[in-house]
């Protein structure tokens, strides 16, 4: 052994070859975190003070070779200037320098899934060997960051500039015959065959079969390109990725900005170039916004799991109950992750409608080279559509999806209580009506819950997993497991009026209405929300939503919280309802909607629509697009503070995701919380202030006065 530790080892092999073999123990993945860093440095230098050695063969002991850097690891960075930021890479790029240098050929067997560093350390190896079961990637844009190890000098010299800026700009992962394709790998093996293979690559360099050297001062040199090549090939690429990126998410153009400086460079000089790209992005509140949403969804995740190892059983097979567009959405998402659903309806048409839904969006999969016809086949013939209970007592879970009315909703749950085995968890995929209200007529409480999808359902990754008084943990943990095997991302929230996501969402509106109360134009409004971030403005998202629906949350919410959500006035959005404008779902209401060349709805403005609403708006006036913000933006973030303090979500963090994956919260802006702690509590405080004269929406909570005394912050 030539060196060991608990992050790596380093030993001979047969015919002078030396293996470097990552298995970071009590992990179940490698990573760069500091340990490994420091362990590589101290494993190159025992290396390099061994003699006789003939070529290096990297692998790794894990499923994975290297997921990349250890993020948690970042975190310290944020608040720090560019130049205590620069060293955190430089490391690491002397230890991939160190490894390139190597008077001998390398060779890497990447296993499983390369990204990130663990790509950048595979760069840094002469010759690269994929299994077919692996894939490869450089994701930190997603981060708000650049590759800091090496990706961005030396990916472009091995792919060229078009690609590699595709691959970082996107920060896609990509499978063996994309990265054969590309040129990033050299070949592809079958797991069983991946280290032979390696072998025999390396052997064949030390053999002087393929030339390593030659491949090294590709990657040492400048890019093969003219001034003119180069000038028109940026152009080009920086008018795509800045169309694709948008303007709130600086990371991708920078990819493109840093190679391009460096293009003339050297590897050293290219680095440092990198290097302080990277310092300049980990500065920004972009990176520290989707660092922490990575970082979320990691707690988020480990929240859900251990929720899913309390579960006594498994579910093996499910119902759902109404085979509309919302329950064939919920029994293609069960099938398509391989649990067979039985869909339910009153009348043929309805089950023609849900089975319609499923088929439509398998062949979409088909149609994309995603899936074959066969295995289409199978989804579909997992879900059973019926117009009886007949079955249902062999159903591990029932998820009742039919309209939102909590009479028929009672009707239909104590109804189906009776059918199926007194061990089954029945959950209602309601989106206001109370749990516990719901469960009165139950025998069973302790096995109801609610579970509520938001729509589309195969496209939004949210479901609430929602507890109501007598609900056990049980049926908690069995629900979110079957959250878990449908691939969304489970929150489990306490029983209140709207729950979570809709209890939020609705001060939101209630802002949009009192702006349209005071002259704002709709469109205004939009514009301003949709820059600010948001993927639809507060029109068009209601129109989205339905004006029905919308109109019928309201009154639930201003129900349960009268002394703020119970408008003085009459809303634009109740008049629409009135006249039958209900949004998308009838092609009319604060847009109408009309079909475009490629069949596809296009939102367009009837100028009708402000005749309806003028006598309930005051007269046409511009406003501030700082104060449109905050009108719309205070009583969501306030609403959402009382839910952490009065326990109807459990941490900033899971309330932070909630609002991304079931709405569509900016990214970049980190969630409702992080963006409290971006703009600080002294400006939250102050447009509190300003706005004191909107009501008790905009009214601070006793605990967020408490933070801004004492300088606290929720992350």
């Amino acid at each position: 052994m030539i060196y060991q530790s608990d992050q790596l080892t380093i030993k001979r092999l047969e015919g002078d070859i030396v293996e470097l073999n990552f298995d970071l123990q009590g992990e179940s993945v490698n990573k760069f975190d500091q340990a490994t860093v420091a362990s590589l440095t101290a494993g190159l230098d025992a290396l390099e003070a061994e003699s006789g050695i003939k070529g290096l063969l990297v692998t790794s002991g894990k499923p994975v070779f290297i997921v990349g850097a250890d993020i948690t690891e970042f975190v310290q960075l944020f608040g720090s200037s560019k130049e205590e930021i620069k060293p955190f890479t430089g490391i690491n790029n002397a230890n991939f320098n160190r490894l390139a240098a190597l008077p001998y050929p390398s060779a890497v067997a990447i296993n499983g899934f390369a990204m990130g560093g663990g790509l950048e350390i595979c760069l840094a190896c002469d010759f690269r060997i994929m299994s077919t079961a692996a894939k490869v990637g450089l994701p930190e844009t997603k981060l708000g960051i650049l590759p800091g190890w090496g990706g961005t000098v030396r990916l472009p010299r091995i792919i060229g500039v078009d690609e590699a800026v595709m691959w970082m700009a996107t920060g896609a992962d990509k499978r063996p015959d994309a990265a054969l394709k590309a040129g990033a790998v050299d070949a592809v093996a079958a797991p069983e065959q991946l280290r032979e293979v390696a072998l025999t690559t390396l052997n064949n360099a030390i053999e002087g079969g393929l030339d390593y050297k030659g491949r090294r001062a590709q990657k040492h040199g400048p890019l093969p390109l003219n001034d003119i090549e180069a000038m028109m090939s940026f152009f080009t690429i920086k008018s795509m990725v800045g169309q694709q990126a948008g303007k709130n998410y600086p990371a991708p153009l920078k990819v493109v900005d840093v190679i391009e400086q460096a293009r003339s460079m050297s590897l050293e000089d290219a680095l440092d170039v990198e290097a302080e790209g990277f310092a300049e992005l980990a500065t920004t509140p972009v990176a520290a916004a989707l660092v922490g949403v990575f970082l979320n969804d990691q707690l988020l995740g480990k929240v859900a799991k251990g929720w899913e190892k309390q579960a006594d059983k498994k579910i093996e097979n499910a119902a759902v109950l109404g085979a509309g567009i919302m329950g064939g959405g919920i029994a293609y998402q069960s099938a398509l992750k391989g649990t067979p659903i039985k869909m339910k309806d009153i009348n043929q048409d309805g089950l023609d409608l849900g089975l319609s839904e499923a088929n439509k969006l398998l062949a979409k999969r088909v149609a994309k080279g995603r899936m074959t016809a066969d295995k289409m086949g199978d989804i579909l013939n997992s879900i059973d559509p019926t117009l009886t209970y007949a079955g249902f007592d062999g159903v591990d879970i029932v998820v009742e999806a039919v309209v939102e009315n909590e009479k028929v909703k009672g009707i239909v749950l104590a109804e189906t209580e009776k059918e199926i085995d007194k061990d089954a968890v029945l959950a209602s995929n309601t989106s206001t009506i109370s749990i516990t209200r719901l469960a009165e007529n139950l025998e069973r409480p302790e096995n109801f819950c609610g579970m509520h999808f938001f729509n589309p359902v195969h496209a939004m990754p949210l479901v609430e997993v929602i507890r109501g008084e007598k609900t056990s943990d049980n049926a908690i943990a069995r629900t979110v497991a079957y959250a878990n095997k449908m691939g969304k991302k489970a929150v489990v929230v306490n029983d209140c009026p709207g729950f979570l996501v809709n209890r939020v969402l609705f001060p939101y509106f209630g802002g949009f209405n009192a702006l349209l109360r005071d002259g704002a134009d709709f469109q205004a409004i939009d514009k301003v929300m949709e820059r600010w971030g948001w993927p639809m403005g507060p029109a068009y998202l209601m129109d989205v939503v339905g004006i029905d629906t919308g109109v019928h949350a309201a009154n639930v919410m201003a129900e349960g919280f009268p002394d703020r959500m119970q408008p003085d006035f009459k809303s634009a959005t109740e008049v629409l309802f009135e006249n039958d404008r209900y949004g998308q779902k009838n092609g009319k209401g604060m847009y109408e909607y009309v079909t475009d060349k490629r069949g596809k709805p296009k939102k367009v403005v009837n100028e009708e629509v402000y005749d309806l609403i003028a006598p309930v708006c005051g007269e046409r006036a511009e406003f501030d697009k700082d104060d449109i913000i905050m009108r719309m933006m205070l009583p969501m973030a306030i609403e959402m503070a009382r839910c952490v303090e009065e326990g109807i979500v459990g941490t900033p963090s899971e309330a932070d995701l909630a609002l991304l994956y079931g709405v569509g919260f900016p990214p970049f802006r980190g969630g409702i919380f992080r963006w409290m702690d971006t703009v600080g509590m002294q400006a939250i405080a102050d447009a509190s202030a300003k706005f004191a004269h909107l009501g008790k929406a905009y009214e601070l909570t006793d605990n967020m006065k408490d933070m801004l005394a004492n300088g606290k912050t929720y992350y």
